[in-house]
């Protein structure tokens, strides 16, 4: 059996950006940004449309591919962020 790498094309982790968190890479935007507004009523079209401009939709979707590999680890930071106010 071989090992099974992960490999997500435009997510990335810096430990001096965003506290280490999973983030779209050339941004300070970190995935728990991005489901937390798909959790609470954007779409992935009012997301790039209005939210992240600079986002592509494809970004969004590799999120999305990263939320459903860390469910864990990103409902707990998109919680603490709810507890935090922050949008």
């Amino acid at each position: 059996m071989g090992t099974v790498s992960e490999s997500y094309r435009y997510i990335v982790r810096s430990p001096d950006v965003r506290g280490g968190n999973a983030r779209v890479e050339g941004t300070r935007i970190a995935v728990h940004d991005v489901i937390g507004l798909l959790q609470n009523g954007e779409t992935v079209d009012t997301l790039v449309a209005n939210c992240f401009p600079s986002l592509s939709r494809a970004q969004v979707y590799e999120c999305l591919a990263y939320y459903e590999d860390h469910k864990g680890e990103i409902d707990l930071l998109v919680a603490r962020q709810m507890a935090d106010g922050q949008p």
